[in-house]
């Protein structure tokens, strides 16, 4: 039987990052396996498509992680900011050649208003358990003519909120909150925040709503 030490979310992340294998246990139980290789790795033609080829002035990249998209923004000369909470995945960015930062989304972030992008890609829009929340919050980093990157599931998951807990090499973190939006549920969600341009892009089995604030994604 696995052992529950609650140990910190951000602890189980920070392992996470640095190789460990780790799940996210559903309160029903059920386990999905992240795939912390795809954020670790070098942008793959999804990556390219749905984001990078998208981002035509400076942009954010909220929950970076180990710098995948930020990095490669930076080496075709963009410019190009990571955030995360992890001090690992920070670390992470910085030596693949990315300007991260390790701080909240929810912080002080430098440049508000000035971001002609901001991507929120690899379930981000998760974040804190509130989407709205977390795209009002966006909406105030980046220009009024600038536009969410959002990664969303497949059709069918619709919006959903659960807390969840990490595991790690046996071990669960404590309970938080997190959300999942499809490809659908996101024109509301998008809505709800002030966005009222969604056009929605998929490649490959993976999915991206462009959202801007007037009706031109």
């Amino acid at each position: 039987m696995t052992e529950t030490i609650d140990f910190a979310p951000l602890d189980a992340l920070n392992a996470a990052m640095t190789g460990h294998a780790c799940d996210v246990v559903r309160a029903d139980g059920t386990a999905t396996r992240l795939d912390v290789q795809q954020w670790t790795g070098a942008p793959d033609a999804t990556d390219h498509a749905l984001f990078l080829d998208r981002c035509m002035g400076p942009t954010l990249d909220v929950g970076c992680g180990a710098g995948r998209l930020a990095g490669a923004l930076t080496a075709r000369g963009g410019d190009a900011l990571g955030i995360d909470i992890s001090l690992v995945a920070v670390k992470l960015a910085q030596e693949r050649g990315a300007v991260a930062i390790h701080m909240s989304v929810f912080d002080e972030v430098p440049d508000e208003g000035c971001w002609q992008d901001a991507l929120l890609a690899d379930g981000n829009v998760g974040i804190g358990g509130d989407p709205v929340r977390l795209l009002q919050r966006i909406r105030q980093l980046i220009r009024p003519e600038g536009s969410v990157l959002v990664e969303v599931d497949a059709p069918g998951v619709g919006l959903v909120h659960e807390s969840v807990r990490l595991r790690v090499q046996g071990q669960l973190t404590g309970a938080f909150d997190w959300s999942l939006v499809d490809a659908e549920a996101i024109v509301g969600v998008a809505a709800a925040a002030g966005f009222h341009g969604c056009r929605l892009y998929q490649h490959e089995g993976r999915y991206m709503a462009a959202l801007t604030r007037d009706g031109h994604a």
